[in-house]
């Protein structure tokens, strides 16, 4: 339920995101924002310590912020401004895809499963039909396209990163230390592109607003639920839910905004519909044989690490 309600909230960040370019915003200062008050919030949650406990965990920490925080939101805020946001909604959903891959590539237990990849295929083909089956269609857009699946690789990673820390420390530490790690490896930018002074495009009601939603609701509380769901689910059962994000657009763009229901759309809905029933009852198999296994394991530290 918390990745679900995460999905769903992530799936509105493409419109405040793109209201707030519009208002002459650029996509690091977006950023910047957005990851610097989410760190001043956690701040009344998280426990005050300030390191890990070894310069490694250190290191993956600062890996996390960096793939999860100012690579990620860098290339896909910029991918809003170069291409449709049909197309970053799309390209965003090889995420999980990428993330099998990478979790086979360095973990022996996972293995790349032909019920995975096909039930994967099946998911991106649904969410290619209820993206690209509106009036505007699929339009290609080379950097802005590249870029998005920049972002996506990024998340891959972060997952991957984040999974090697889950259990070792609190999950509001290591949001915090992501928030931390995120905005200091985005200062770089600022070298290239000098710090604007926005006081006048801030206290815009349309920008403020925009952007304590991205920093306390989809930045702060999303972070945190996100990454309890990877430690309590694991992280390709998270990261599946990622294809429901354009199923939530659908419903939203239908309830709200009274747009039609396509056939493309609706062929979409079914694919990701089947593809999350009969793919994730197996995966709750895989996962409360884990939670057995895990109660019959001994618990002394050493065979933890």
């Amino acid at each position: 339920m918390m990745a679900i309600a995460v999905v769903v909230v992530w799936g509105l960040t493409y419109i405040s995101t793109k209201v707030l370019i519009q208002q002459g915003l650029h996509p690091h200062e977006i950023f910047f924002y957005r990851f610097l008050v989410a760190y001043a919030g956690i701040w009344l949650i998280a426990p005050r310590r300030l390191l890990a406990n070894s310069w490694k965990e250190e290191g993956l920490l600062a890996l996390a912020g960096f793939f999860g925080g100012s690579l990620y939101f860098y290339t896909e805020n910029t991918a809003l401004g170069l291409t449709q946001a049909s197309n970053v909604a799309f390209l965003l959903c090889t995420a999980p895809l990428l993330t099998a891959f990478l979790s086979a590539a360095f973990y022996k237990e996972d293995r790349l499963t032909r019920r995975l990849l096909m039930g994967s295929m099946l998911a991106l083909c649904g969410v290619g039909l209820i993206v690209f089956g509106g009036k505007e269609g699929l339009k290609v857009s080379p950097a802005g396209d590249l870029l998005t699946l920049c972002a996506a690789f990024s998340w891959a990673c972060y997952s991957l990163v984040i999974r090697r820390l889950s259990g070792r420390y609190p999950v509001s530490f290591i949001t915090r230390k992501v928030f931390f790690y995120g905005v200091l490896t985005i200062l770089p930018l600022f070298a290239v592109f000098p710090f604007r002074q926005n006081t006048a495009i801030l206290c815009r009601p349309e920008v403020w607003s925009n952007l304590l939603f991205l920093a306390l609701i989809a930045s702060l509380v999303c972070f945190v639920a996100w990454n309890v769901a990877l430690k309590k689910i694991g992280v390709l059962h998270t990261s599946n839910y990622i294809y429901l994000s354009p199923l939530v657009t659908l419903g939203a763009s239908i309830l709200i905004l009274g747009e039609g229901l396509t056939l493309c759309s609706a062929v979409g809905a079914v694919c990701i519909s089947v593809w999350r029933v009969l793919g994730g009852k197996k995966e709750m198999k895989h996962t409360d044989a884990g939670r057995s296994l895990g109660k019959s394991l001994p618990r002394n530290r050493d065979f933890l690490l």
